[in-house]
């Protein structure tokens, strides 16, 4: 008999061991197995990637998964039975409790009970509980992939807003060079004794001006980057990367123009129907508590000399005399009216972001498209008529120095039209839930190379 239970001590504490060591493995799976090493040459398609990859909230979205499907494991199991085991009729004033058989201790008149209590449940109380875990999980699983979601159009906004930083630095860089070839004809005027000091010296002020607002345009775009690299899970950021994709190849993308409501449901209206279900679950699961559960009890009862073995069996089950559960009822009805209410509402703000997403892209999409095919190049062919003129004397200071700011302004305001226009484009696409696609087949193939470099 030792050595039985030797054994089955040895088989439980090994069987645990290889638990826990399973539980370990499945918790170091979960976790990324490096930080997130962002490339030198980083195009939109590689962002979101690492962004699935090694975000922190949607890791996080990913263990409410591993919990919600914890509760569906305990919502299937059954109660334990409860064992229980008494040892009545002791003598304590000195008689004996010996009996014909013997005085050991099975055979004295000591009343012995061995007794097994199993509660089972009814009313539908299990399957309910069933169906509330059920629903837990997919409102968990309808959550992770509106995390995915946001998280996607997140880093579409950030590495937009990063492309365009840049290229703003380049317009300013461009400008002050414009304005230093200015300076160099204005000094060869000042030699021949057109013009004087003062004109040359305003030029280079200008130019110094788009010089300083370039670095500044500069740090503002490392800073971003830098904040795309912390969306992406890095460690460490540097901002030291170079974003492949460009303005132009960013707004030239595929966007659903006659589509009013999402192909598929969206993951946030499907987490709200979950909890919906959750709720009418969780509403009959409080109405099922009305009935009391029966516990069946066998009983084993060895009392010598007169009754050395018997059994009994035994049923018992609480009174609902003073508790009817009527709170725990009435507060799943406003829970159940409450999620009702969620999904409307998650309804009504899907066809609200809808609609302002599609005029916020018409209106982006036809200043960007005005500003491209119309204003910028009237604007780049007024500077150069201006500066052709005033190198050869025909215009004065003040109209080469207004052309080139306007010039400067225009090419500024034409690269934040593309850049709205690629930011509408991804919250349209994100508010019907119609995925990304990569951007490395579209830089190849669309997109104006020109629109704002000289």
């Amino acid at each position: 008999m030792e050595n039985t239970y030797f054994h089955l001590w040895q088989t439980a504490l090994w069987g645990a061991f290889c638990f826990s060591g399973a539980v370990v493995l499945a918790t170091d799976t979960a976790r990324p197995v490096a930080p997130a090493e962002i490339p030198k040459q980083l195009t939109l398609a590689d962002a979101r990637r690492l962004a699935f990859a090694n975000n922190w909230d949607l890791l996080a979205a990913k263990s409410d998964i591993d919990m919600a499907t914890a509760q569906k494991i305990i919502a299937r199991e059954f109660p334990n039975p409860a064992l229980s085991l008494s040892s009545m009729k002791l003598n304590v004033d000195g008689h004996p409790s010996s009996t014909r058989a013997g005085n050991g201790f099975w055979e004295r008149s000591y009343d012995n009970v061995l007794a097994v209590n199993q509660l089972f449940e009814i009313g539908g109380k299990r399957s309910s509980r069933r169906a509330s875990a059920a629903a837990s999980y997919a409102g968990a699983r309808g959550r992770l992939l509106d995390v995915k979601r946001l998280l996607d159009l997140a880093a579409t906004r950030a590495y937009i807003a990063a492309v365009q930083a840049e290229s703003d630095a380049q317009i300013l860089r461009q400008s002050s060079q414009s304005l230093r070839q200015e300076a160099q004809i204005a000094q060869t005027r000042l030699q021949a004794g057109d013009i004087a000091k003062t004109d040359r010296n305003q030029i280079e002020i200008a130019a110094e001006r788009f010089e300083l607002d370039a670095r500044s345009a500069e740090t503002t775009a490392t800073t971003l980057r830098v904040a795309l690299e912390t969306l992406l899970g890095s460690t460490h950021p540097t901002g030291d990367w170079v974003a492949v994709d460009t303005l132009e190849t960013l707004t030239n993308v595929a966007v659903p123009a006659d589509e009013t409501a999402p192909p598929e449901p969206r993951p946030d209206l499907a987490a709200a129907e979950a909890g919906l279900k959750r709720a009418e679950a969780d509403l009959q699961l409080q109405r099922a508590l009305r009935i009391p559960d029966p516990t069946v009890q066998l009983m084993y009862e060895h009392e010598p000399p007169d009754q050395p073995n018997t059994v009994g069996l035994g049923f018992s089950f609480p009174l609902p005399l003073w508790n009817r559960n009527q709170g725990g009822i009435r507060s799943a009805k406003a829970s159940f009216a409450q999620a009702d209410n969620a999904v409307r509402k998650v309804k009504a703000q899907i066809a609200s972001e809808i609609e302002s997403a599609r005029l916020g892209y018409q209106d982006a999409r036809n200043r960007w498209q005005r500003y491209r095919d119309e204003i910028r190049p009237r604007s780049e062919e007024v500077r150069k008529t201006v500066s052709f003129a005033y190198e050869k004397g025909g215009a004065a200071l003040l109209d080469l120095l207004t052309a080139e700011r306007n010039d400067n302004e225009v090419r500024l305001a034409t690269a934040q039209s593309a850049a709205d226009t690629a930011l509408a484009a991804a919250a349209l696409k994100a508010a019907l839930n119609v995925p990304e696609e990569g951007s490395e087949g579209e830089s190849a193939t669309s997109g104006k190379a020109g629109d704002f470099k000289r």
